[in-house]
């Protein structure tokens, strides 16, 4: 059903940057150290101390903004972001204002659309606040192991028109920043963080009307997005009926979402950018950036997802599902696939035993396709038998079974089963004698029930493990039409 108003969403996503050292000293960034043990005078803002530009974060951050499409400039500055926090002990951030490191790229989601990009700029990351109420009692903590982490900060268009297009965007980028090597993206070591901005364009007979604009934040998981947007949607629709508030009406304000009551609470009033009172770090040298190191980076950055899943379809002739299961692996997996069909000649079914058993293979032990004990020429094997009928896919997942588990080469896994393989002619005279001794499934299958002959390829199991049952079922079938 058609709803009065159309949902307007914008993303900042902040990504820490892999880098083994922070943004402008030597600490490092290792996740989980004891609390306030990797900070020096610079990362803390002593007075005196002079902070270096670590290059390996500028890097990254290219190769970043030029997979995203963004143009980039051949200048950019660094700026203070001038504001008060427990954990940012300089009381301000060194981050980008009106000179950022690139703008006005996009990204292209699953359903076709490109989402803008407006920037990808680089900053510092603020220290950690740690509130326990426990008993009562308040008790707050400040951790500056991530002060001054490498973070580089993702502001799409307000171009996301639903909670699951939000969804969409946010799983495309992830997976062309683990694509990239640039960050490792997880969520609950606050790798990647994410802050959304909503409102509402109402449609009314006076034209349309803006409702408030909302930033949601508190944001831990990629559903908790889909279902705060969700959530917030509903409320703002239901708020703007009850009050008529449009954009300009109220400050901009910040909603946390509480995972626990699946709502969005008011936190406080949004600071605009003049708030910040931005100017020039002194600190710290311009940037710039030639066109030679931008297509340089460019000509490193390989085959990304997009790309990828376009062959994987065009040339494997794979579903667009079972590409972005294969591309959604990560670049290891899909490199497995193109050798494993090369090698079997049968990308169908190349494709179906990666996603049928291979995965399953390598969640049970928890491990990845590097570390996966049977290799591409290996399966493909396996899987030409399965295909020329030495024996049926069960059997074929036993043999694999039986690879994985002992380090047996497929003979020997083969032979420690007991499958051998079965004289046509042996099967023909089984299915003749079955046939014969079973008069009432012949009458019922000749009578228009042809299900009934998975009784005779159960009996012909029993007397031999190694039959075929689509060769069975065949030649039974036929055997009874002969018969008529």
């Amino acid at each position: 059903m058609s709803t009065p108003y159309t949902i307007i969403i914008g993303l900042e996503v902040h990504v820490q940057l892999l880098t083994e050292s922070k943004m402008f000293c030597g600490c490092g960034t290792q996740f989980g150290a004891p609390p306030n043990t990797q900070t020096c005078p610079v990362c803390i803002g002593m007075p005196g101390s002079l902070p270096v530009i670590n290059r390996k974060a500028f890097e990254l951050s290219l190769k970043t903004a030029v997979a995203l499409n963004c143009q980039i400039p051949r200048f950019t500055k660094w700026d203070r972001k001038n504001y008060y926090y427990p954990d940012l002990p300089k009381g301000y951030q060194i981050s980008q204002f009106d000179l950022p490191l690139s703008c006005d790229g996009w990204l292209e989601i699953d359903t076709g659309r490109r989402i803008g990009i407006i920037r990808a700029h680089l900053e510092e990351d603020a220290g950690k606040s740690m509130h326990d109420e426990a008993a009562g009692k308040a008790d707050s903590r400040i951790d500056l192991n991530r002060t001054g982490t490498p973070l580089l900060e993702i502001v799409s268009q307000p171009d996301l028109r639903s909670p699951a297009e939000a969804k969409a965007y946010l799983t495309e980028l992830k997976l062309l920043l683990n694509y990239l090597g640039v960050s490792d993206c997880n969520m609950q070591e606050g790798s990647l963080r994410v802050d959304a901005n909503i409102n509402l364009h109402v449609d009314t007979p006076e034209g349309k009307i803006a409702t408030p604009i909302v930033e949601v934040k508190n944001l831990n998981s990629f559903r908790a997005v889909e279902r705060a947007l969700a959530y917030e949607t509903q409320r703002q629709w239901r708020v703007w009926q009850e009050t008529g508030h449009q954009l300009g009406d109220v400050p901009k304000t910040t909603y946390g979402w509480d995972e626990a009551s699946q709502t969005t609470r008011p936190q406080r009033s949004k600071e605009e950018s003049s708030d910040y009172r931005y100017f020039p770090d002194p600190d710290l040298p311009p940037v710039t950036v030639t066109e030679e190191e931008v297509e340089r980076v460019r000509a490193s950055l390989g085959e990304l997802p997009a790309a990828l899943r376009k062959r994987l379809e065009h040339t494997y002739a794979v579903t667009s599902y079972q590409s972005d299961v294969l591309v959604n692996q990560g670049r290891a997996l899909v490199d497995y696939f193109v050798e494993l069909s090369d090698a079997c000649g049968d990308s169908k079914a190349a494709a179906n035993w990666i996603q049928q058993d291979v995965l399953r293979w390598l969640n049970d032990l928890q491990i990845d396709i590097g570390a996966f004990p049977v290799r591409p020429a290996e399966l493909a094997e396996l899987i030409g038998k399965v295909r020329d009928g030495a024996f049926e896919t069960s059997r074929g997942r036993e043999v694999l079974g039986a690879m994985i588990d002992s380090g047996k080469t497929l003979d020997e896994a083969i032979r420690s089963l007991g499958i051998e393989e079965v004289d046509d002619s042996a099967v023909v005279e089984l299915c003749r004698r079955l046939v014969g001794a079973n008069p009432k499934i012949v009458a019922e299958v000749k009578g228009g029930k042809p299900k009934g002959v998975g009784s005779l390829i159960g009996q012909a199991k029993k007397e031999n493990p190694n039959v075929n049952p689509n060769r069975v079922r065949e030649l039974c079938l036929k055997l009874i039409q002969e018969g008529e």
